[in-house]
């Protein structure tokens, strides 16, 4: 694998963080239904309201899409292993984004969006980032370093730094920041 070892640490704290939530070392359906029952909980939505079902059905086919790309060996689960190969044939090519990485990247913006105005600031970023661990006053400032300084970050701001993310070696680069942490 020819993955740089900066890209491998970012790549490792997505992973870690916000795919693998009951930390078992690999990915799975039950990290997604943790990751569902934290969502309805932080914005409150609760079971059978249709938000939650909606967040229920759009993350279930987040993880069928995952699952079908990275998962090689078909056993339910996504490794680290995976996980990477799967990020860094993307980072060679992001015009070849997947169906689940946009679904999870505008699921991502939208939950972000509390507010639905098109737009992510500050409180909204951080709000959800650190109901995944994350310090909320990091996230904070990890936001204004994404927003270059900026009140608010547009969908289209936000596509362009997610893609960033997964694919540049830049270790100033904004699009470092868009999961709320300062360094990897």
């Amino acid at each position: 694998m020819s993955i740089s070892d900066f890209r491998k640490k970012k790549l490792l704290y997505v992973f870690n963080v916000f795919f693998d939530v009951n930390q078992s070392g690999e990915i799975d359906i039950k990290d997604f239904e943790q990751a569902i029952e934290k969502i309805c909980t932080l914005r409150g939505w609760p079971a059978g309201s249709a938000k939650n079902q909606e967040t229920y059905e759009e993350m279930l086919k987040i993880w069928e899409g995952l699952r079908s790309k990275a998962d090689k060996d078909n056993d339910g689960q996504v490794s680290v292993d995976e996980w990477c190969i799967m990020w860094d044939a993307y980072a060679k090519d992001p015009s070849t984004v997947m169906d689940w990485q946009q679904r999870y990247m505008n699921f991502m913006f939208d939950l972000e969006d509390a507010s639905n105005d098109g737009t992510i600031d500050a409180r909204e970023f951080a709000t959800v980032c650190s109901c995944y661990g994350t310090d909320r006053k990091e996230c904070e400032e990890a936001f204004a370093k994404m927003s270059k300084g900026q009140e608010e970050v547009s969908r289209e701001e936000f596509a362009e730094l997610w893609q960033e993310y997964f694919a540049s070696e830049d270790p100033s680069a904004p699009g470092n920041y868009i999961f709320g942490n300062l360094s990897f």
